[in-house]
C-alpha cells in the first residue's frame, strides 16, 4: 500500500499543548492520528502501524532519544519506506534543517504554525 492511500499521521512531541492542537488540526482535515510523547514509544508505534501510517511529524528536541534517531530508524528499514517523516520542531538553523535532509527527512514545517498551513504543507507533502 502506497503513503498516498494511507490517511493516518503519527504525531511525535513531547509537549502535550502542541500534540493536542496538532492533533485537532488533522482530524479537521480529515486525518486519522496516532500519538506518542517520545522516540522510543514513536518506534513501538511504527512498528505496530506501519501499515496505517502516511506521515510522521516528528520533533527533534525530546528527552531521551531526540527525533534524529526516530528518522534515522525510520528511514533505514525497508519495512517502513513508504513512511514519510517531517520533522516539526522550533529548530530552524540551517545545520538543523541540512542534518534533517542527510538522515533522509522529507520536509522541515517550522513551530510556531497556523493550523491552516499545516494542512496545507501536509496534503502538499503527501501528493509528491
Amino acid at each position: 500500500m502506497s503513503a498516498k492511500m494511507k490517511n493516518t499521521i503519527l504525531i511525535v512531541d513531547d509537549e502535550p499543548d502542541i500534540v493536542n492542537l496538532t492533533e485537532k488540526f488533522l482530524k479537521l482535515g480529515d486525518f486519522d492520528t496516532i500519538t506518542s510523547s517520545n522516540a522510543k514509544e514513536a518506534m513501538k508505534m511504527v512498528e505496530e502501524n506501519y501499515d496505517k501510517i502516511a506521515l510522521i511529524l516528528l520533533d527533534i528536541m525530546m528527552p531521551g532519544r531526540s527525533g534524529y534517531t526516530v528518522l534515522e530508524e525510520v528511514k533505514n528499514n525497508e519495512k517502513f519506506k513508504d513512511i514519510l517523516v517531517v520533522l516539526f520542531t522550533v529548530k530552524s538553523f540551517n545545520e538543523d534543517v541540512q542534518k534533517g535532509k542527510k538522515l533522509g527527512a522529507d520536509a522541515y514545517i517550522t513551530k510556531p504554525f497556523s493550523g491552516k498551513e499545516l494542512l496545507g504543507r501536509i496534503k502538499e507533502i503527501l501528493k509528491r
